[in-house]
């Protein structure tokens, strides 16, 4: 008699990508429409015609600083902590002279704090010494700063008009699949999506729109459809109504 043959065990369940929150993102027809593509900017624009950054700051050197303090934590907790740190180290030299140490207190209710003291006196080390005290602002340079990744170098160039850049955080990558302007898996491959099928003309505040547009109306959990004013171009519209129901 022969032994029964083991049994294989059952595939493990793909999973989504850690930037995605909220319910499952569906995997849409790209590229998108380029009329609704351009709709679709067009009438955030109307709405929003100067889209900011929420992070307080004051120079690129703030900027930097903040954003860098906005990984895995709200703006509004990032902006709570830089009011009190900004009024005692603004500068490279104010925050070296501060220390780690003298920094965690200021950060201490953001997330990953310490990791982000140690970032935040490292590149401010480098930008004194190598930099002349000026936050350099190509992406190369900017990169090579601790704690300063393609995405935080993405929001500063972008914020402060250098690059048309598409920074894809959390919000970015389920507004672009929900709107089908992207359906890669990863960030990196969403923004090079981006880049293909955003109008030149809107590319600069691209970045902005998407984000301001999953923050306050295309949340991850409780999307409010019947307030959005690009609802009848959203190929996902049906089931994201039903998941804000569910969701009460």
């Amino acid at each position: 008699m022969k032994p029964a043959k083991a049994r294989k065990p059952a595939a493990k369940p793909a999973k989504r990508p850690a930037v995605m929150t909220g319910a499952a993102i569906p995997v849409l027809r790209w590229p998108p429409d380029e009329d609704r593509v351009e709709a679709i900017f067009e009438r955030l624009s109307g709405v929003m015609p100067e889209p900011k950054t929420e992070l307080d700051f004051s120079d690129p050197f703030t900027l930097v600083v903040a954003v860098a303090l906005s990984a895995q934590a709200t703006d509004v907790s990032v902006n709570k902590a830089t009011e009190r740190l900004f009024k005692v180290a603004d500068t490279p030299e104010k925050m070296l002279a501060l220390g780690e140490e003298g920094l965690i207190p200021y950060i201490a209710s953001i997330g990953l704090y310490r990791g982000k003291a140690r970032n935040v006196i490292a590149l401010s080390r480098i930008v004194l010494e190598q930099h002349g005290g000026e936050v350099p602002l190509n992406r190369a340079d900017l990169q090579a700063l601790p704690g300063v990744g393609r995405k935080t170098a993405s929001v500063v160039l972008n914020e402060l008009g250098f690059e048309a850049a598409i920074a894809v955080d959390t919000h970015v990558f389920r507004v672009s699949h929900r709107l089908a302007l992207a359906n890669a898996g990863t960030p990196d491959k969403v923004e090079a999506q981006l880049f293909k099928v955003v109008p030149e003309d809107w590319l600069p505040k691209a970045h902005h729109w998407l984000i301001l547009h999953g923050r306050y109306t295309c949340t991850a959990r409780k999307p409010k459809c019947l307030s959005c004013i690009i609802a009848d171009l959203c190929p996902s519209r049906a089931g994201l109504m039903a998941l804000g129901e569910a969701a009460g």
